[in-house]
């Protein structure tokens, strides 16, 4: 299949499932070390200020991934880029996991975010696979398995943490991913792009694209804001959960992941939407979710039990704004042309993994600085701000709508 063909027959079950867990196990990568910050900070040597860049320089990897080798999956055949990339990530995450200083792991965590951008050239795989009617629910599935693995991520690293060490974490995940390597250049079909621009040329068309595509400047924006409060979530709620506020284990602090994975049921319900025309009341409501993720703790009841239920939903609500909000970005910008995906998808996840980065920072700072309510509110400022941008684009839709009911003269 060329890059410019669409799909005439549907892409198959099986291989929808295939891709779905090939994103969640290649993301999860990033996330393992989100329940571990403090173990990791503690055996590397660094203070607490500084933990939170043990999350951010995976998110920085990534970042720079997504933006300088993601778009080659519009120049070179998708399935040897992909296990190039994922032999790449399992050597770093065994370097990760034999390291003892912090210098050591913080490079490593760069290198494991780099090389993970391998899920964000199958996500537009399963788009081009994909009819454009059901292209939605497609990406839907698919970034269900992606947002699986990330939540899945913190709880198997919080158990296997809790009973062997952090190091075993790492060691399994880079026999896995080396694993997953041989069996996606078995099962992939090639596709082999039209694409002759040269790699110079290919990059220097993304600052093209961003700034002459309205709907991937809005997109981005919004998931941004949506990254940037997740990020920030969980990097503060483990560390929160571990303090004497709370008192839980690493098993403990792995359950509480384990059932914020409730939130993930938003993504094919938001393929569905976006599917039926129904994107910008289903945005809204999406970040609206995000906010309500943070304003549930900041209740701070007496009981003990009662704020950590609270906790609870809040994590649930919280991931299930990001699914949803993460399903209708992509699902819009896939509609834009199939010759470009790949770096409207390294575009749209470099910029709204550049929130990430800046959350996870800022939410670490703040907590050690100003506590666990100042970390909420932080936090809660992001939807906020996207929901108020959203504002203006409901504003604009509506304009068009009365424009269209008014007769000619």
């Amino acid at each position: 299949m060329t890059p410019t063909t669409e799909s005439i027959t549907d892409i198959a079950p099986g291989m929808t499932r295939l891709l779905a867990v090939a994103a969640g196990l290649i993301v999860a990568s990033l996330y393992y070390a989100q329940t571990l910050v403090g173990p990791i900070a503690a055996s590397t040597g660094l203070s607490l200020d500084a933990a939170g860049l043990i999350v951010t320089l995976t998110q920085v990897g990534y970042a720079l991934g997504l933006l300088f080798i993601v778009p080659l999956g519009d120049l070179l055949e998708n399935r040897k880029l992909v296990f190039v990339l994922l032999l790449a990530t399992s050597i770093m995450l065994a370097a990760a996991a034999f390291s003892s200083s912090a210098w050591l792991f913080l490079a490593t965590s760069l290198g494991i975010g780099l090389g993970s951008v391998a899920a964000q050239v199958l996500v537009p795989f399963a788009a081009h696979l994909s009819k454009e009617a059901t292209r939605g629910q497609t990406v839907g599935k698919v970034v269900s398995g992606l947002l699986l693995g990330i939540m899945l991520a913190r709880p198997a690293a919080s158990l296997v943490a809790d009973h062997f060490s952090w190091h075993a974490v790492y060691g399994g995940a880079a026999v896995a991913v080396a694993a997953l390597a041989f069996v996606l250049r078995a099962r992939l079909p090639q596709r082999r792009p039209d694409s002759a621009l040269p790699y110079r040329r290919l990059i220097g068309s993304m600052w093209q694209l961003l700034t002459t595509t309205p709907v991937l400047r809005r997109r981005a924006a919004y998931h941004a804001a949506m990254f940037a409060s997740f990020s920030l979530f969980w990097t503060v709620a483990p560390l929160v959960l571990a303090s004497p506020l709370f008192g839980l284990s690493q098993t403990g602090i792995a359950i509480f992941a384990l059932v914020g994975m409730a939130g993930a049921v938003a993504s094919p319900v938001a393929g569905r939407l976006a599917d039926g025309g129904h994107t910008l009341v289903a945005t809204a409501a999406a970040l609206l979710l995000g906010v309500a993720g943070f304003a549930l703790p900041l209740v701070n009841p007496d009981s003990r039990a009662v704020a950590l239920g609270l906790l609870v939903i809040a994590s649930i609500v919280l991931d299930m704004g990001v699914a949803a909000n993460l399903v209708l970005g992509q699902r819009a910008i896939f509609a834009l042309g199939a010759e470009v995906r790949s770096r409207l998808n390294g575009i749209f996840f470099a910029l709204f993994f550049a929130g990430g980065a800046l959350g996870s920072a800022l939410g670490g700072w703040v907590y050690a600085h100003h506590g666990w309510n100042a970390a909420l509110l932080a936090g809660m400022a992001f939807p906020a701000l996207a929901l108020a941008y959203w504002v203006s684009e409901w504003a604009g839709a509506r304009r068009i709508t009365r424009s269209a009911r008014v007769p000619l003269r």
